[in-house]
């Protein structure tokens, strides 16, 4: 069976270009805010790699977990639970190569029959909102991913500095 590779042929790339515009950031860049109510950009990233261990590991069952800086997905996340533990550039560019690799895994055995498969932790967490098909945590996955990268967009407009262009 072929695997899902070829159905995101780009993320690797996002994922490249994002890491490599947030290991030449400054802590004081890290440090900005797109608004005043909104999370600084050290948090947003982290977030981002955080939720990539919640849903492929904690959720679908992927291993990787106990390799990422987020053994705890489902409990700490910077920004979702955590604004006081401040991430380095350094962490971060790490963080999202360790939590791309669970991904890539992913994306190799995966196939395509697999997407419809259904995980159900409805019973599991006491949440009937918890049940989704293995398509839909990938495509969650790639969405969440480039909606935080415009977040970061935007604070780093804000910094004066380039954007991250994921298209080029």
């Amino acid at each position: 069976m072929a695997s899902i590779r070829s159905a995101y042929p780009t993320w690797a790339e996002t994922n490249r270009r994002l890491r490599d515009a947030v290991a030449a950031l400054t802590e004081a860049q890290l440090a900005t805010r797109p608004s005043p109510d909104r999370w600084p950009m050290w948090a947003t990233i982290g977030h981002l790699a955080c939720q990539r261990v919640f849903w492929l590991c904690d959720f679908a069952g992927e291993p990787g977990a106990a390799e990422s800086p987020f053994p705890d997905a489902g409990f700490n996340c910077p920004g979702d639970d955590d604004l006081e533990t401040v991430w380095t550039a350094a962490q971060l560019a790490d963080a999202l190569d360790r939590t791309y690799a669970i991904i890539d895994r992913a994306l190799d055995t995966w196939t395509f029959d697999m997407l419809d498969e259904v995980i159900d932790h409805s019973q599991d967490w006491g949440d009937p909102g918890r049940v989704h098909a293995r398509g839909w945590l990938l495509s969650r996955g790639y969405a969440h991913d480039i909606w935080h990268i415009g977040e970061v967009n935007e604070a780093l407009a804000k910094a004066g500095l380039p954007a991250i262009d994921i298209w080029e």
